[in-house]
């Protein structure tokens, strides 16, 4: 297997290369990839830009914005982690902008600096990637890396478009869904459309929308 360390002139190439876990573990340890987000799959390893745009996040603001609201009025027990490492050691690694224990029953993993370790908290409910040009991965090679880490629900969002993807995940398989089954009831039209009101309005402004909207399920 190819020494990625010693073979590629930057370990940040945003491509999936073949490695072992003890080389993807010292990659992720170099100075060079501290702001980077590092994934590993079943003998191979991605490290990739950290987006750090205003659409990448506006949209991460106005998502958390969304299930923070509506876990909220829902009363829904839930943890969110920001661009938070995700162990299975020696199998797969993920690093998703964001990610949410969901249910009474969920963990709550505690607060430190250490990648999550799924094998004694779970993998996370929800998992969701942002993305502006990476499309064809977040739909294939790392759709694969969640459903094998146990995700129950995994969702793709497409910046310039405004869209999501997402996914309902079910005994290691995945079926694109078009409500929520982790937030129960809610559409993924209402999450785009707040997304699309955010290239025009003030976060305040779609915060107040979606109060409206998400008031109007309860009744």
């Amino acid at each position: 297997m190819v020494d990625a360390l010693s073979s590629s002139p930057s370990l940040i190439s945003d491509a999936w290369v073949p490695a072992t876990w003890e080389v993807f573990l010292a990659s992720c340890d170099r100075p060079e990839v501290e702001n980077a987000q590092c994934y590993y799959d079943a003998g191979w390893m991605r490290i990739e830009t950290m987006p750090t745009g205003s659409a990448h996040g506006q949209d991460n603001s106005i998502l958390a914005a969304v299930i923070t609201l509506y876990g909220t009025l829902r009363d829904l027990a839930y943890t969110a982690l920001i661009n938070t490492s995700f162990r299975q050691p020696g199998e797969r690694e993920c690093q998703p902008d964001l990610a949410y224990y969901i249910g009474t029953d969920a963990a709550r993993p505690p607060k430190n600096n250490q990648p999550v370790d799924v094998t004694v908290w779970g993998a996370p409910t929800l998992a969701i990637e942002i993305f502006s040009s990476t499309l064809s991965d977040d739909l294939g090679q790392k759709r694969l890396l969640y459903e094998r880490l146990g995700v129950r629900e995994y969702w793709v969002v497409n910046v310039e478009a405004a869209a999501i993807i997402a996914f309902e995940i079910v005994s290691g398989g995945s079926r694109q869904i078009q409500v929520s089954t982790v937030l129960p009831d809610l559409s993924l039209a209402i999450v785009e459309e707040a997304l699309r009101r955010s290239q025009t309005e003030d976060h305040g402004a779609v915060n107040r929308w979606l109060l409206h909207q998400f008031q109007a399920l309860k009744h």
